[in-house]
């Protein structure tokens, strides 16, 4: 008689705003979840913080409730899996393990001015041909290179090499193992605008010119493989550590997207659309960027990324500032009391326009008020803005692989029906909806389960994919021409909002 128990993977998602942690059994079912909100800081217009401790404290946190809720211990897990918001920069001392600091997050702004610097010298192409980036305030390098700049003891801990830099996932994984390790992946590597993705290597000739010293870089390494075992004091024995990914690529890995051409969206705090193009990059001529999706063994897949930096931020918009709903939830039935927008668009550029526009200093604007302009209008607008974003971004990887997307796989937490029905009608293609929807943690809990050999390989995966609902076009084209006339004139009227110099 086998009395031996089940084994789980654990998987451990370090986003925008809330820390999640779910348990996964073999079948791919969610046999626990546990999350957390954990507080952002904006000390100044367009600055974003957040603190690093807390962001370990409730990661820790969430995944001892999330084991604690189904009577299950260390002992059985048989791995973990690390997926994280990206690009969001934190520096530390590698003597005490203490934050230098707070946290930079993706979505801060205050080094739009390092950016336009380096454009004016004329960099764009070679940083694009290495790192496959765009030059902007969003990846990690100029956040570093601010905190260099200004913070004295981040500088001097740099010169005595006793200073370490790291996305979210370097962060815990370092806290996890208590120091021994300083590891990142090569997916979240792709996000700093130091990586070469050509090469697989830290770009010595970009550190130089950003003068930021190699010393206080983590090494590289796969997305699935075991890099470490969690200290025993913190689940009661030694769990491997089997997977880091950045959050957007664990969705696409998530979604199955294995094959050239798929494509994901996934509707959070922004909407982030990838496209997997195979073994080789792809340099988008629609201003798209080039990332890594993973790599699992030797083998790297890449894809294109199109980011859009404001998606649920707008619909917390509504609910926060302008008292329009009391829950996320609520605001597809707000839409749903009138039959369109009234003529009102929004561009949600809280924070900037990422792709396809790259515009640092848009901010988000509303066009076409009226007095018969109601609540219902302004939550119609807001869903179309997320859905009509998204478009900007899946037409754009259509031009640059001269193909039509069979579909769009879409997951995330602010799904509902009217919103994706909009998205099918206005990209004129099938949208997707999987059963299981956070998809994110499930692609770290994939690629740490074929590490640990839970699951053998990709094909064993597939099976547990399965289609809850699917929007096909229902518009008029005509319909369609018509809000996509406005759409493009409401963005136009947007983009370089802000004078640089103010």
């Amino acid at each position: 008689m086998n009395t031996e128990r089940e084994k789980y993977i654990l998987a451990l998602d370090l986003g925008t705003s809330v820390t999640s942690a779910m348990v996964f059994n073999h079948a791919g079912e969610i046999f626990s979840h546990a999350s957390k909100e954990f507080e952002q800081f904006f000390p100044k217009p367009g600055w974003i913080e957040q603190d690093a401790e807390e962001l370990w404290f409730s990661i820790v946190s969430v995944a001892q409730v999330a084991l604690r809720k189904v009577g299950l211990t260390g002992s059985d897990l048989a791995g973990i899996g690390i997926t994280n918001q990206r690009e969001t920069t934190i520096l530390w001392n590698k003597e005490s393990g203490k934050p230098v600091g707070n946290a930079i997050v993706w979505q801060d702004r205050r080094t739009s001015r390092i950016c336009d610097q380096l454009k004016d010298k004329g960099l764009q192409e070679k940083i694009k041909s290495k790192t496959g980036l765009e030059i902007d305030a969003y990846f990690s390098a100029t956040k570093i290179m601010w905190l260099l700049d200004h913070n004295a003891e981040a500088r001097e801990l740099a010169d005595q090499e006793k200073l370490a830099f790291g996305t979210v996932d370097s962060w815990v994984l370092w806290k996890f193992t208590k120091g021994a390790c300083h590891y990142t992946d090569v997916s979240n590597a792709s996000r700093t605008m130091l990586f070469n993705i050509n090469t697989l290597t830290w770009d010595e000739e970009l550190l130089e010119l950003l003068n930021i010293p190699s010393s206080i870089l983590p090494e590289v390494r796969s997305s699935s493989e075991i890099y470490a075992r969690t200290h025993p004091s913190i689940f009661g024995c030694d769990v491997p550590i089997a997977s880091l990914i950045g959050d957007q690529q664990a969705a696409l890995f998530g979604q199955q997207c294995f094959e050239r051409g798929t494509v994901k969206n996934t509707y959070n705090t922004g909407c982030f659309i990838l496209m997997n193009t195979g073994k080789d990059p792809i340099f988008s001529n629609h201003k798209l960027i080039t990332t890594i999706a993973w790599q699992i063994g030797d083998e790297v897949t890449y894809a294109l990324e199109g980011s859009v930096f404001n998606a649920g931020t707008v619909i917390q918009w509504l609910r926060d500032v302008l008292n329009l709903i009391d829950s996320l939830d609520e605001v597809e039935e707000l839409a749903k009391s009138e039959k369109d927008n009234g003529g009102v668009f929004i561009v949600p550029s809280f924070t900037g326009l990422g792709a396809p526009y790259w515009d640092q200093y848009a901010r988000g604007t509303f066009w076409g008020l009226n007095m018969g302009t109601t609540p219902g209008h302004l939550a119609r607008a807001a869903l179309e803005s997320i859905a009509m974003r998204s478009a900007d971004v899946i037409k754009a990887m259509e031009a640059d692989l001269e193909m039509e997307i069979p579909e769009v796989r879409v997951g995330g937490t602010i799904l509902n029906d009217t919103m994706l029905q909009f998205q099918s009608d206005i990209l004129n293609l099938p949208v997707v909806q999987p059963v299981r929807i956070e998809m994110t943690l499930l692609g770290a809990a994939y690629l740490a389960g074929l590490a640990v050999g839970f699951w053998k390989n990709k094909e064993e995966l597939q099976s547990q994919y399965k289609v809850a609902k699917q929007f096909k076009c229902l518009a008029d084209p005509k319909d369609v021409d018509h809000v996509l006339k406005y759409w493009n004139r409401a963005v136009n009227s947007s983009l370089a909002w802000l004078d640089p110099m103010d």
